[in-house]
């Protein structure tokens, strides 16, 4: 097996993510380059891939004036800024893995999609619930035929209490001036996999939500704006304390996602610095947040079928629950597999799914593994084909979002 060469271009949370594939798969690829801003996380990453120094930039435009160092290019950095490298790298040959979303902007994900068209070259973006082993199976099931013609499908997305608190109201996708809205945020996975399930386009969508609870009307009397002045008889008795969620219920994982988030030295005098000092300690109902908390989205397809998407914070466990309706059966996920009811027989069948890579309802589900695999088996064989996340697709289902906004801005019914 010959080994990819790639770039990375953002290695925080997602860009080192993806990258531990290679540490279990090391015949596969070989990172070759890194950028990114930050000193700190850029040296660890080098010296965890033995990237020499002279190739460790601090930005990305750094390698615009070098020969093409690799074959391909992961592209990690945060939403607003995935438009620049993605054109400038895709018109010196580098295939590309972009994190979702494509860019905050139906005009940024075109002017991407026509460099990637332009150039020949590859795009995988990372919508990674293609490619986990629950929706591969559910995909092959549906396209079998056993549960006749899709006519409706329920997908709820559990955000999570906690995860809600630290990236929607306290973390870098808080407001949609410096990211992008919850929809396209979060939950542009969702949009995408509902138009990976149903064979036909989507031809109109509606949406309802709103920011109901995480602002200042909601902060309870007394509360400080920064949870370590808080009164301890308020402050423990709220579940968004960044004292809890960061230290008390992570006192024993203080190394892990999303207490790394805060700071890599792994105490904790070292993370009450940063709820002392940084965005992580602030009151939840005090930040400068203004994405929604909880949103439905409604959407009707050419042929009939129709789907909905609901995406709530207020749930205990972050994951998926999904509830696929035919006129001949239903698919049902559970936690070990999918439930088959068959309407002719009335028999309902149990599908095991015995991966070892988690399910719809862990959250990715081994998806960002799959999606790496995939992109470099593409690029060592030349062969599109082992991306179904693709500009065509990608293009389309981040343009439903956008219509979706719309229609909840707007109170309106939007067709594509």
């Amino acid at each position: 097996m010959r080994k990819v060469s790639f770039v990375v271009v953002g290695a925080g949370c997602r860009g080192s993510g993806y990258t531990k594939y290679i540490q279990s798969s090391p015949d596969e690829g070989e990172v070759i380059a890194v950028c990114e801003p930050i000193d700190e996380v850029r040296n660890r990453f080098g010296d965890t891939y033995n990237i020499p120094e002279e190739l460790r930039f601090h930005d990305w435009k750094d390698i615009l004036d070098k020969p093409k160092l690799a074959e391909a290019a992961l592209i990690c950095t945060q939403d607003a800024q995935h438009r620049d490298p993605a054109v400038a790298l895709a018109g010196m040959g580098y295939h590309l893995m972009l994190e979702k979303p494509m860019a905050p902007t139906p005009e940024d994900c075109k002017v991407i999609y026509d460099a990637v068209i332009k150039n020949g070259v590859m795009l995988a973006v990372c919508h990674v619930l293609r490619y986990t082993a629950l929706n591969i199976k559910l995909k092959e099931i549906i396209d079998s035929g056993v549960i006749g013609d899709i006519r409706d499908i329920q997908l709820i997305e559990q955000v999570g209490f906690w995860h809600q608190a630290h990236s929607y109201v306290r973390g870098n996708w808080r407001n949609e001036k410096e990211s992008s809205s919850m929809l396209l945020a979060k939950s542009c996975h969702d949009m995408d996999i509902l138009n990976y399930f149903i064979p036909s386009k989507c031809k109109s969508v509606s949406s309802f939500g709103s920011l109901s609870y995480f602002t200042r009307e909601n902060q309870p009397k007394g509360a400080a704006d920064r949870c370590t002045d808080c009164p301890r008889d308020i402050e423990s008795k709220c579940p968004y304390s960044a004292l809890k969620i960061y230290i008390r219920d992570r006192i024993n994982s203080l190394d892990e996602w999303p207490v790394n988030v805060l700071t890599h030295e792994a105490t904790e005098e070292a993370v009450m610095r940063e709820l002392e000092n940084g965005p992580y300690g602030r009151c939840v109902f005090a930040c400068d947040n203004d994405v929604v908390d909880h949103q439905v989205v409604n959407l009707e397809f050419e042929g009939g079928a129709t789907a909905s998407f609901t995406m709530s914070a207020f749930n205990f466990a972050a994951g998926r629950e999904v509830f696929i309706m035919g006129d001949q059966g239903a698919l049902k996920c559970t936690e070990t597999g999918i439930d088959h009811y068959d309407f002719l027989s009335g028999k309902k069948s149990a599908i095991p799914l015995d991966t070892g890579d988690g399910l719809i309802t862990s959250g990715h589900g081994g998806g960002d593994f799959g999606l790496m695999g995939n992109f470099l088996n593409a690029v060592r064989n030349n062969d599109p084909s082992y991306i179904t996340s693709g500009p065509d697709v990608s293009l389309e289902s981040h343009l439903i979002v956008f219509a979706a906004e719309k229609a909840r801005r707007d109170n309106t019914v939007e067709h594509l």
